[in-house]
């Protein structure tokens, strides 16, 4: 390889590892619930609060533009998304139907490494909600579910699953109802993983069920447009 094409090879790794940084920042901030819906995200001012230029800004939406985590508008800012109240129905309905059918499926073929990981996630969110770590306690439920989806022996199923996962974690971190506590339920995850584990299919099911009626149930669309220091959010 040429010094050139060293050079030029070292500026695209350095562009994708970046790209991956502003990518995850976002993402991190709209699933804490510090990113409103229907924020403006401007090319210019992202590209000066990481230092890059509005190209490198520009991969990154568009990467969280194909995770429906941002909406990409001609000729304007791109903005946090903001399903609707049908759409977010839509999605709840649809996450139910798919995860309880992956639940089905995995039963019977739940990896041990899998099952460890189950366990350790249970764990950590017990401590991180006793701590009032919310963001860590978010980013383990998470977890908990692409484990899950991961697991499944039907791959396309659990690649539906992966996305809806995400789309509906945008949709709870969005519009979540304001001062009440994390969508967290300490028996919810237990029970899920306890019922899997055991091979109790109508249990894991029905418990599958429940907890994402629970999380749907505490969602408020009617939600007062806010204003955010992009730079506060983004820049530490």
């Amino acid at each position: 390889m040429t010094l050139i094409a060293a050079a030029l090879s070292s500026a695209e790794e350095t562009a994708a590892s970046t790209e991956d940084r502003i990518a995850a920042a976002i993402r991190r901030a709209v699933l804490t619930q510090q990113l409103p819906s229907a924020t403006k995200l401007p090319e210019s001012k992202l590209a000066a609060i990481f230092d890059v230029n509005r190209a490198v800004v520009r991969a990154a939406l568009i990467r969280l533009s194909s995770d429906r985590i941002v909406k990409l508008r001609r000729n304007q800012s791109a903005i946090v998304v903001s399903p609707s109240a049908e759409e977010t129905a839509q999605l709840f309905s649809a996450r139910r139907t798919v995860e309880t059918q992956v639940v089905r499926e995995t039963i019977g073929h739940l990896p041990n490494a899998a099952r460890h990981e189950l366990e350790q996630i249970i764990a950590a969110e017990q401590d991180a909600h006793l701590a009032q770590a919310h963001n860590q306690r978010i980013n383990l439920s998470l977890r908990f579910h692409e484990v899950i989806a991961s697991a499944c022996p039907n791959r396309v199923l659990g690649d539906i699953l992966q996305d809806l996962v995400v789309r509906t974690s945008v949709a709870v971190a969005l519009y979540k109802v304001p001062g009440m506590a994390a969508c967290y339920r300490c028996a919810d995850h237990h029970g899920i993983a306890e019922a899997l584990i055991a091979g109790d299919t109508a249990s894991v099911v029905e418990r599958t069920e429940a907890h994402l009626h629970y999380l749907e149930q505490r969602l408020n669309h009617a939600r007062s447009p806010q204003t955010v220091d992009l730079a506060t959010i983004l820049g530490g």
